[in-house]
């Protein structure tokens, strides 16, 4: 559950605010300081081998870039824009046809202008990640902060 009301509005706003999470239906299922849950419902859209059923990378690291960059806003506390500096993804095994992505993403540094995030993906088994992710974010250097 969310912790506060900025946790709660940043979850209810999050997909409708940002074009690209609204486009591909990247569902915030969880929003908290410590950490955000996304789900991606399966599209056939999605697959990049569609023989064999797999699910394409891109979709994959899509998910992650944007979950990691609410787990950011999430630790913040507060709305700043934010930019991602480096996104390190590791496939460990091949995301399949017909079942929904998950992601968890948690920022577990924040400095005075960086942000390190470590993220897991997986479908039905959140034991089985299909992927892991490291990345790193840029906070604004802008004094004044907006709100939500």
């Amino acid at each position: 559950m969310p912790e506060n009301s900025y946790h709660q509005a940043l979850g209810a706003r999050f997909s409708r605010a940002v074009p690209h999470v609204r486009a591909l239906g990247i569902h915030i299922v969880e929003v908290c300081s410590t950490q955000v849950t996304a789900a991606l419902p399966y599209r056939d859209d999605w697959l990049g081998d569609p023989v064999r059923g797999l699910i394409h990378t891109g979709v994959i690291t899509t998910l992650v870039d944007s979950a990691s960059g609410l787990a950011v806003l999430a630790r913040l506390e507060r709305y700043e824009p934010v930019a991602t500096l480096d996104l390190r993804m590791d496939y460990l095994r091949p995301a399949l046809r017909d079942l929904a992505l998950n992601c968890r993403a948690e920022c577990y540094r924040l400095t005075a202008h960086i942000a390190f995030v470590r993220a897991s993906v997986w479908q039905d088994d959140a034991g089985a990640a299909v992927a892991t992710s490291q990345s790193v974010f840029m906070l604004s250097s802008r004094k004044k902060q907006r709100t939500l």
